[in-house]
């Protein structure tokens, strides 16, 4: 069995919380910021736990990288 490796376009943007929960951030918050309300750039800036429909698939993408 060859060894699994890090898909490190996934390891980029997935972080890995202290109690173990797989963290990312939304999309939208790059660019075009002018036009947009302080209150949703504001929730840009906070960190998401991953659904637990994806949790499965980003794991087997991050290989051993999530066991830091």
């Amino acid at each position: 069995m060859p060894k699994l490796k890090t898909h490190k376009g996934m390891a980029k943007r997935i972080k890995l919380s202290a109690n173990g929960k797989l963290m990312h951030r939304r999309a939208h918050r790059n660019h075009l910021l002018a036009h947009k309300s302080a209150s949703l750039k504001r929730e840009y800036v906070k960190e998401f736990e991953i659904s637990a429909g994806d949790t499965a698939n980003v794991k087997k993408m991050l290989g051993n990288y999530n066991a830091r």
